[in-house]
């Protein structure tokens, strides 16, 4: 099976509101990786070492940002709120469809 490259944040379809591009965002909120970085090129299993990265940064809080310290709710608010802005800027629908 050949490996699956991403092709980055913001080159994603309807302003990159997708479960990768959810831990691209939370990985900035944590400071894994700058925010600049936008993961293109990156293998699957690249994007699958952020996602466990992330997934133990956000163990102490329950992975609810309402339970983050305020200096990492600030970024992760300003950083969610800019990328809605830019998805709904590119079109995307927060509502679901029929089919999803």
């Amino acid at each position: 099976m050949k490996n699956k490259i991403y092709e980055g944040i913001d080159q994603q379809p309807g302003g990159a509101m997708t479960p990768t591009a959810n831990v691209i965002r939370d990985a900035w909120v944590f400071g894994i990786i700058p925010t600049d970085e936008t993961c293109a090129g990156w293998s699957s299993q690249r994007i699958e070492q952020l996602y466990e990265q992330v997934s133990v940064a956000w163990k102490p809080y329950g992975h609810l940002p309402s339970r983050l310290p305020p200096d990492l709710r600030e970024r992760h608010e300003q950083i969610y709120s800019a990328a809605i802005a830019r998805a709904r800027d590119a079109g995307w629908n927060p509502a679901l469809g029929e089919n999803d």
